[in-house]
């Protein structure tokens, strides 16, 4: 039992926010099940391990609601990597990440890493709407992702009417703006941290438009994160719990010197 609960054990947090309705649930759906479902809005949170080579990384995806804001602050404790997710036929959920989910992630990590995502962007691109080829890949790579707890999720993209394109409302350089807005919030150094043209994503859950690279650019970056916690938890060691009842077992008595 304890080597399933050593490889359980998550190296580093990743989570998802947005206002409801972005498509949160479905790109991480998308990601490790490697399909598309038709969804329900989020209740308080969900948790997913993905392993990731030998690594375990924690993906937390939490509710848009307005009644659940409370949590995000929590959910986003200790977290190395952020997906501030937005619908790109709807400026309002752009503003919201501003307005109302910026301030959630002061618990993160001081060393946090953002990203900007405009899902949805298969219904105003016709490049999106092509399935994407690495999806098709066999199923153990859904295997590898383990669903520690289920929780309903965030309502499936609209159908565009009779195969017209919507409006997009939010464009490329409105993400990269705000990304800008995100590095001085946190008062970081827009020349010493990672340029805006490779933390500003669009995507498709419904066809897996650009889910891969984003999920697999994110884990790229937070290797140091991960190298750099294991080795601070081999110089400073845990108590294995389930060692102690086996050896206290064993303790004999104390002998009088």
């Amino acid at each position: 039992m304890p080597e399933v609960s050593k490889l359980k054990k998550p190296d580093v947090k990743l989570v998802l926010l947005g206002d409801m309705n972005v498509g949160k649930t479905s790109l991480l759906h998308r990601y490790t099940e490697r399909k598309f479902k038709d969804t329900v809005s989020t209740v308080g949170g969900a948790f997913f391990l993905k392993q990731w080579g030998p690594y375990n990384i924690s993906i937390w995806d939490t509710a848009g609601r307005e009644q659940f804001h409370g949590l995000g602050s929590m959910y986003c404790r200790g977290a190395a990597a952020i997906i501030l997710t937005y619908d790109v036929t709807n400026w309002q959920s752009l503003v919201e990440l501003e307005e109302r989910f910026l301030s959630l992630t002061d618990t993160a990590n001081h060393d946090c890493i953002y990203a900007v995502v405009g899902n949805k962007a298969d219904l105003t691109d016709l490049t999106a709407q092509l399935p994407q080829t690495s999806d098709l890949g066999d199923q153990t790579k859904s295997e590898e992702s383990q669903v520690l707890s289920a929780c309903p999720t965030p309502p499936a993209s609209p159908v565009s009417i009779s195969g017209v394109l919507l409006r997009k409302q939010v464009t490329h350089d409105d993400a990269v703006a705000l990304y800008g807005r995100i590095l001085r919030y946190k008062c970081l150094d827009e020349k010493s941290t990672l340029p805006a043209e490779k933390m500003c994503f669009e995507t498709s859950a419904k066809t897996g438009y650009n889910v891969d690279s984003l999920f697999e650019t994110l884990f790229d970056l937070l290797l140091p994160s991960i190298l750099r916690k294991r080795n601070e938890n081999q110089e400073s060691p845990t108590v294995d719990l389930e060692d102690c009842r086996t050896s206290g077992g064993k303790r004999g008595k104390a002998s009088c010197c």
